[in-house]
């Protein structure tokens, strides 16, 4: 299936407002059309015979919020196609299959305030575990000028460079999808890519022997020489995306959220894992969404 849209989920709430925005303007990027999908879940039989909330009353109104957004997108992002689909289902079911159906699905997700990232709710988690395809968070609030530079007087502007692109990678079993968007996500934004690397502290390290510095400097040299490695076909690849190498001792996830506190878009990756105990996410993917501000794209791969 020709993937050929960024398709964003549209339930008419502000943090989904803001996920149609980012989509539209990463949509400009691509030169890609967006499609606003609102999934329309039919009101309880008692209700639905209400006088006044009557089935086709509620779906008239539901059919609004997708047709008022693309016009309001249409005027903000005149260079974009904007089209709308409404379909009735069940929401994180629906929103996979849209997924796996496009070039990327961007998802809402309210803030948890301050310092803090996402509140991910259940739909939202199931869609990321078992989609296919990048599925992108982006907080309630987000504006354009939250992923560029301030400009000289330290005002917030979207006419500044983008903030540098950051993405975390296991050097142990590098992959080629996530480092591909990545790069490519960096190229479109004319921005530098940071690749993250947290890696383990030896385990003398936690009894603390005579030697433990000297051992923590080879250590340090030999990861950052294999990500180097890892990446030599990558940077070829894009010559003109200026990276940035952090290999970092410490946790994964700490590592991950701490390099992307000024990022314009946060990349994990997640395992794709047939289990009887359902789809995971995984720790790394769950300490981004919750401690980090900018849009997070969660990329599957095998």
């Amino acid at each position: 299936m020709t993937r050929t849209t960024i398709t964003v989920g549209l339930d008419g709430s502000p943090e989904s407002r803001a996920a149609a925005e980012w989509a539209a303007r990463e949509a400009g990027l691509r030169g890609l059309p967006l499609k606003i999908l609102h999934i329309f879940e039919p009101p309880p039989v008692p209700v639905a015979q209400a006088p006044l909330l009557g089935t086709e009353t509620s779906q008239d109104w539901a059919e609004r919020i997708p047709l008022e957004a693309a016009e309001g997108l249409r005027l903000r992002h005149p260079g974009v196609e904007v089209i709308t689909d409404q379909v009735t289902g069940e929401p994180a079911q629906t929103l996979a299959e849209a997924a796996d159906a496009a070039e990327m699905l961007v998802l809402g997700s309210r803030g948890l305030g301050g310092i803090g990232g996402f509140m991910v709710g259940s739909v939202s988690l199931s869609v990321i575990a078992h989609a296919t395809r990048p599925v992108v968070l982006v907080r309630a609030g987000e504006q354009a000028a939250d992923e560029h530079k301030t400009d000289p007087a330290g005002i917030p502007s979207a006419a500044t460079p983008f903030r540098p692109v950051v993405v975390g990678v296991d050097t142990g079993d590098v992959d080629e999808t996530l480092l591909e968007f990545a790069f490519e996500a960096a190229a479109l934004r004319g921005t530098s890519l940071r690749v993250v690397h947290g890696w383990p502290e030896p385990p003398s390290a936690f009894y603390r022997f005579y030697g433990d510095a000297e051992l923590a400097g080879t250590l340090s040299r030999e990861q950052a020489t294999v990500l180097t490695e890892a990446l030599r076909p990558w940077r070829q690849k894009f010559p003109n995306v200026d990276v940035i190498e952090a290999s970092r001792c410490g946790s994964a996830a700490q590592v991950l959220v701490n390099a992307a506190r000024d990022a314009s878009l946060a990349v994990v990756g997640r395992r794709i894992r047939t289990s009887p105990l359902g789809a995971h996410v995984g720790h790394v993917t769950h300490a981004v969404l919750h401690h980090v501000v900018a849009p997070v794209a969660v990329v599957a791969h095998a």
